[in-house]
Parts: structure tokens; C-alpha cells; sequence
């Protein structure tokens, strides 16, 4: 059985392990270096296993020895954004809280495959990567997954089609330099172009682009989870079982889309092995634009870390 260790406890780590085991993905341990908390928590999810007959097990703990031998660690510890928060501000705090964890982590996983969930997230994967020194394919972060499944949500509400017929295309920052790719955006293998003119499309792609903004201006203190839950346990289960699934994540280039040395989101094969293959779309001018004010915002957090 495999065994998948999520540090952090809170809204989002919690959720997470508990869809983890509900899917019988993999056996759980839940850490958090608040006393009590993962624990708790784990304990709580357990007792729910007589009811919704799920046959893998959870613990919780504060100690990272009960983390020995992972082969994915998830890390969703952090501090959240606030009200008014760009990523860019919890830069100095998160990397602390990143670099300690990946230390802890690699004490007791020699091989794992790290998927960083805490923002901001492309630059804290890649602190992550040379953290870990872990080879590339090893670390990515979640991003592209939520990011796209907002994007099929606004998508929905305006056409009235269900989410599950429309794949989207969303490359570059986890963050306000995301570049939603309407002309990439299928509905039912037919181009969102046919279906919303060039203002909409710009509409929804900027609504996208500050989803999690919005969340965050209704909940007034923290900030979205069961999307980013949803989205990484769709990681997870594309690398415990080997599905090789193309999917929007944010890996570290090393020369694809003519970039280098930086997490960026991009369509990956995402396997047992981790980050299989990127693949690399053709962009127009305008978006290879794009991808590179992403690119360059990265970079500049990159270099502050």
C-alpha cells in the first residue's frame, strides 16, 4: 500500500487526506507542528471508516518519524492569504515554514515525490526542489488543476454546459500573472471561440485569474481549500495508480517554451515516476507574452528567496 504524508492540518491538508482515504488512494499520515491538531483531526476521519468502508488507515502526529518511508509528500503548511494579501507578500514567512519542512521530510523519505501545495506556490516548489535535491521530475506543485478548474466553472455558469464537458487551458503563475488560453479551451472537443466572443472570453480569463481572491474577499479570514483539496487529490491518484494523465501542473523548465530554471504551470504526464513529460503547445505572440511577464514575475520572487 502506499503511503502519502500531508504536512499541514489545516483546511486544506485536512480536506485532502480525507478524500485520499475515501478514494482508498493510500494509507495517510497527517502532520502538523501544532499539538493535538493532526491527531485530532486524523482520529476524527478514522471513525468515519466504519461508515464510508474505506479499508486504508490515517494517522496524525507532530513528529516527522511517523513520516518514514512516504512515496508522495504533499505540503500544504503555511500561512494563508488575507484580505488584501498578494502571494508575493507571504514570500518570506512561507519559504521559513518550506524550507524546515522539506528538510524534516528527506530525513525520513530518501526518494519522495514532493507536491507543494503553499504559496506562493512556483517559487515554492522550487525552494522545494533544491531543498530536496531531488531530481526534477520529483517535485511539482499544484496549481494548473485548480486554475483550470475555476476557469470550466466560470466557463459553465456563462454557457450553461456542464464543467465536465469543457477542458481548459491555464499556463504560467499560480497567481495574478496566470495565463488562461482561451483558443486551447474545449467545449466538447469544439474551441471556446465558438461558442463566447474575444470580450467575454478576456472576462472569464480575468475572473480566473483572480479566483482565489474572490474566495478569499467573501471568507474575510482564510482562504479557498476544497478546490485546492479536489485538485491535488487528483495528483496524487494520477501517481499512486500510474495513470499518466495530462495535467496542468507546475513543473520546472529547463528549457521548454525556450525557459529555464523555474517552476512554471504547464501540461504535464504525471505518473508513477512523477513529472513524466511536459508537453509544449504552440503559442501566438500575444501569449508567449504572457507566459513570460509570468516567467519574469517568478524569476524576481525567485531571486529574493
Amino acid at each position: 500500500m502506499a503511503k502519502v504524508t500531508i504536512v499541514g492540518a489545516g483546511n486544506v491538508g485536512a480536506t485532502l487526506a480525507h478524500l485520499i482515504v475515501l478514494k482508498n488512494l493510500a494509507d495517510v499520515c497527517l502532520i502538523d507542528i501544532v499539538e493535538g491538531l493532526a491527531k485530532g483531526k486524523a482520529l476524527d476521519i478514522l471513525q468515519s471508516k466504519p461508515i464510508e468502508g474505506f479499508s486504508v488507515d490515517i494517522v496524525g502526529s507532530s513528529d516527522y518519524k511517523d513520516s518514514k518511508d512516504s512515496d508522495i509528500v504533499v505540503i500544504t503548511a503555511g500561512f494563508p492569504r488575507k484580505p488584501g494579501m498578494t502571494r508575493e507578500e507571504l514570500l518570506e514567512a512561507n519559504s521559513r515554514i518550506v524550507r524546515d519542512v522539506v528538510e524534516k521530510i528527506m530525513e525520513f523519505s530518501p526518494n519522495p515525490i514532493i507536491i507543494v501545495v503553499t504559496n506562493p506556490l512556483d517559487a515554492m516548489s522550487y525552494l522545494a526542489y533544491k531543498v530536496s535535491g531531488l531530481p526534477r521530475e520529483k517535485v511539482v506543485g499544484m496549481a494548473g488543476i485548480l486554475d483550470a478548474a475555476r476557469f470550466s466553472t466560470f466557463i459553465s455558469m456563462e454557457l450553461g454546459i456542464h464543467p465536465s464537458r469543457i477542458t481548459p487551458c491555464v499556463l504560467g503563475s499560480h497567481g495574478e500573472s496566470m495565463v488562461p488560453i482561451g483558443r486551447y479551451t474545449m467545449v466538447s472537443g469544439i474551441p471556446l471561440t465558438k461558442f463566447l466572443d474575444d470580450e467575454k472570453i478576456k472576462e472569464l480569463e480575468e475572473r480566473t485569474r483572480k479566483g482565489g481572491a474572490e474566495i478569499v474577499g467573501y471568507l474575510k479570514k482564510g482562504s479557498a481549500f476544497y478546490a485546492p483539496a479536489s485538485s491535488t487529490v487528483e495528483m496524487v491518484k494520477s501517481i499512486i495508480l500510474d495513470e499518466k494523465k495530462v495535467l496542468l501542473c507546475s513543473a520546472y523548465l529547463d528549457g521548454e517554451y525556450g525557459l529555464r530554471d523555474v517552476f512554471l504551470g504547464v501540461p504535464v504526464i504525471l505518473g508513477r515516476n512523477g513529472v513524466e513529460k511536459i508537453i509544449e503547445l504552440e503559442l501566438n505572440e500575444s501569449e508567449k507574452k504572457a507566459l513570460y511577464r509570468a516567467y519574469n514575475s517568478i524569476k524576481s520572487l525567485i531571486e529574493k528567496l
